[in-house]
C-alpha cells in the first residue's frame, strides 16, 4: 500500500510522529511474547512469569482529562470516598474497607454530574470521550512509544494530544469504576431481572488496589475481583457507561436501568429535553454497551437491535408503546455482520444485521421517508468521503445522519480496521494467536474515527441551542481483551486523532469558552510494564529491578 493510500484511510497524525519511523518494532514485540507466552518488557495479568494470565475487566481506578471545566468540586477533600453518606448515596451502602479519610480520587458517577455541571454554567457543547478499556498504564504506553522515552512515571503525562492540549483550561484525576453489583441474568422479554444484590458487591479498598492509578497493588488478584482477603465487584462496560451517562451505580450488563430494575435517564436526554441536539459515535457496533447506554434502556446490553431501535426513535421493547425521540446523529460499526438466530435478543429479533435490523435501517432512511440521511459502507467508495458528503447534505438540510460501516475480512467483527502502533493496518497476533487480516476494501470503504467525529460535529453544530455528544474509541477494549499492545496503542491513537479533531473544531469556532470536553475510560485492564525503556526504544537501565519499582 502507497503512502498516498495510507493518508486517505489511516489516523493521518500517526504517518507523523516517531513511532512511525523506528519501525514496526511493537508488532515484534506482540508477536514474540505471544509466540513465547513470556516478555521481559511487560505482561497482561496478575502472574508477572506469564504474558497472558488475566483478559477481561480490572478495578484499577481510571484517569480522567477535562477541557472548558475542571474536576475541583469532586477530588480530594470533596471526594466521595471521604465521607460515609456519600458512600451511602453512591452503593447504597457504605462498601467494606471503602471510606478513605485520604482519598484524592472521585467515583464515576461524578463525571455524570460533572456533565450537569457544565451545562448549569452555560456550556453549550458538552462532549464526553469514552476510551473504552483504557486504563492509566494503556495511555502510558501509548504515550511512551509514541515520546520514544519514558517521559514520566505517574500523574497527568505527556505525549498523546489530550494529554499536552493547553488551548483552554485543563484538568486531570481519577476514579472509582466498581459497580453496585456483579451483576445477575436479567429477562429481555419482559424487561425484568432478579435480585441484582446476589454475588459481589462493588467498593474500592486503596489498601489492596493501591491509591492511585500509577499504584503497585499491594495484592495483585484484588484489582480482578480474586482476593481472598477481599472481592470487590469488577465492572462491565454497560454497568459503568450507565454510571458515566446517569449517574448510578447498577449491575453488570444493565443499560440505563438501576439495581431495581427501574429505567434511569441519560443525560443525553435530559439535555435533549432542553432543545440540545444529540450524537454518538463509536469505532464499535453501534448499539454496543457504551454507545447503547448514551441513550436507550435495557437490562440486557446483549439485546442489540432494540438498543438500536432506542438510539433511531423506533419502537423497542424498553419503550414499545411511546419511543424515544431518537438521537440526531448516530455513527459507529455493525455494517455485514449477520445472524440468523440471537437468543440473547429475544422474540423480536430480526434475522439479518444482528446491530441494526434491516427493516428498521430502511425505515429510518430519509429516502424512504424516514428521519435520517444514511451514508453506509458502500462498494468501491472512499468512506470518509461519502460519510462527510452525507453529513455536509445533513447539516444544510437540518437533517439526522445515520453513518455505518465496519470492517468484514479475516476476524473482523463489524468494527472499523484495528489501526496499529505503527500507524498502519496489519495487526500482531493476539491472546489466542490468530491476527486480523483487512482486504483493501476494508481499509478503503471505511471512514476512520477522527472522520465520524468531523462528520458529528458538522451537523451537531447546526443546531442553535448546542449539542451533547459522546465519542467511543471502543477499540481499545476490544484489543486489551486480546491482549494485544501492538493494537492496542493504534487504537489509543486513533481516539488521540479523534481529540484532535474536537480540539481543531472548538478553536476554529472560537467556542472553547462554551465548551466542556471530557476524556475518560469505563475501565481498566491488566497491561503491566516491567521495562517501559523496551517499548520507547530506550537502553535498559543496569537495575535488575522492574522499572515499576525503581
Amino acid at each position: 500500500m502507497n503512502i498516498r493510500t495510507l493518508l486517505s484511510i489511516g489516523c493521518v497524525s500517526l504517518l507523523l510522529t516517531p513511532q512511525a519511523v523506528r519501525g514496526d518494532k511493537v508488532k515484534e514485540l506482540q508477536t514474540a511474547a505471544v509466540q513465547s507466552k513470556q516478555a521481559s518488557w511487560g505482561h497482561w495479568g496478575p502472574a508477572p512469569d506469564r504474558y497472558s494470565s488475566w483478559t477481561s475487566h480490572s478495578n484499577r481506578l481510571i484517569p480522567v482529562y477535562t477541557f472548558g471545566i475542571t474536576l475541583e468540586g469532586y477530588r480530594g477533600e470533596k471526594s466521595a470516598y471521604r465521607r460515609a453518606e456519600r458512600l451511602q448515596e453512591i452503593f447504597g451502602r457504605v462498601p467494606e474497607a471503602t471510606l478513605n479519610p485520604a482519598a484524592e480520587y472521585c467515583d464515576q458517577t461524578d463525571i455524570y454530574r460533572l456533565q450537569l455541571e457544565a451545562a448549569a454554567a452555560g456550556k453549550k457543547y458538552i462532549i464526553l470521550f469514552v476510551f473504552d478499556g483504557m486504563d492509566w498504564q494503556t495511555t502510558w504506553a501509548a504515550a511512551i512509544h509514541r515520546a520514544g522515552r519514558v517521559a514520566y512515571r505517574e500523574g497527568r503525562g505527556t505525549g498523546l494530544a489530550f494529554q499536552d492540549y493547553a488551548g483552554t483550561v485543563t484538568d486531570f484525576g481519577y476514579f472509582v469504576s466498581s459497580p453496585y453489583a456483579k451483576g445477575t441474568d436479567g429477562d429481555v422479554n419482559a424487561q425484568t431481572f432478579p435480585d441484582a444484590r446476589d454475588g459481589d458487591l462493588g467498593g474500592y479498598d486503596p489498601n489492596l488496589g493501591g491509591p492511585a492509578p500509577w499504584s503497585i497493588p499491594t495484592d495483585p488478584a484484588y484489582p480482578i475481583g480474586q482476593s481472598r482477603q477481599r472481592r470487590h465487584a469488577v465492572t462491565d462496560s454497560s454497568s459503568s457507561a450507565t454510571s458515566l451517562t446517569a449517574g448510578i451505580k447498577t449491575y453488570n450488563a444493565a443499560v440505563n436501568v438501576d439495581h431495581r430494575g427501574q429505567q434511569v435517564v441519560p443525560i443525553a436526554r435530559t439535555l435533549q429535553e432542553r432543545g440540545l441536539a444529540v450524537g454518538v459515535v463509536t469505532s464499535v457496533p453501534v448499539s454496543h454497551a457504551t454507545p447503547a447506554a448514551a441513550y436507550g434502556n435495557n437490562v440486557d446490553r446483549d439485546d442489540y437491535q432494540d438498543l438500536s431501535r432506542d438510539l433511531l426513535g423506533l419502537p423497542s421493547v424498553s419503550h414499545r408503546d411511546l419511543p424515544l425521540p431518537g438521537v440526531d446523529v448516530l455513527i459507529g460499526a455493525g455494517w455485514g455482520v449477520t445472524a440468523e438466530n440471537d437468543t440473547k435478543q429475544g422474540a423480536n429479533y430480526v434475522p439479518g444485521n444482528r446491530y441494526i435490523a434491516d427493516p428498521d435501517l430502511e425505515r429510518v432512511d430519509i429516502a424512504r421517508g424516514g428521519r435520517y440521511r444514511v451514508s453506509q459502507r458502500t462498494a468501491g467508495q472512499n468512506g470518509g468521503e461519502i460519510l462527510a458528503a452525507a453529513a455536509e447534505q445533513a447539516a444544510q438540510g437540518r437533517q439526522r445522519l445515520l453513518g455505518f460501516f465496519g470492517a468484514t475480512g479475516s476476524l473482523a467483527g463489524g468494527h472499523l480496521p484495528f489501526a496499529t502502533a505503527d500507524g498502519g493496518y496489519d495487526p500482531a497476533p493476539g491472546n489466542l494467536g490468530k491476527a486480523e487480516v483487512y482486504s483493501e476494501a476494508d481499509l478503503r470503504e471505511n471512514p476512520t474515527l477522527a472522520d465520524m467525529t468531523r462528520a458529528a460535529l458538522r451537523v451537531l453544530e447546526t443546531d442553535p441551542e448546542g449539542f451533547w455528544l459522546m465519542v467511543e474509541p471502543g477499540d481499545v477494549d476490544w484489543a486489551n481483551h486480546d491482549n494485544n499492545v501492538d493494537n492496542s496503542l493504534g487504537a489509543v491513537y486513533c481516539g488521540d486523532a479523534a481529540f484532535q479533531a474536537v480540539a481543531e473544531w472548538a478553536a476554529a469556532k472560537g467556542v472553547w469558552d462554551q465548551t466542556a470536553v471530557i476524556l475518560t475510560a469505563d475501565h481498566g485492564h491488566y497491561l503491566v510494564l516491567d521495562q517501559p525503556e523496551i517499548l520507547a526504544g530506550e537502553p535498559v537501565p543496569a537495575s535488575g529491578l522492574p522499572a515499576a519499582e525503581r
